[in-house]
């Protein structure tokens, strides 16, 4: 079971389905595993969840 696993700020429905499609077919690609054993992870993060330089990305909108 090969695992993509992407980790950002909040994305659209449309936005994650072609992200699972690119990755899946670009891995499948390079690997010469077939797509049907790719599992793809998307986790979202809200900027208060996340630091930069010593600052929450949420107090810097």
């Amino acid at each position: 079971m090969p695992v993509i696993t992407l980790e950002g700020s909040k994305l659209t429905k449309e936005q994650k389905q072609l992200l699972a499609i690119e990755f899946t077919e670009t891995a499948s690609r390079v690997t010469g595993i077939t797509k049907e054993t790719f599992y793809v992870f998307i986790k979202e993060n809200e900027f208060e969840n996340i630091g930069v330089g010593g600052q929450l990305l949420s107090d810097r909108e």
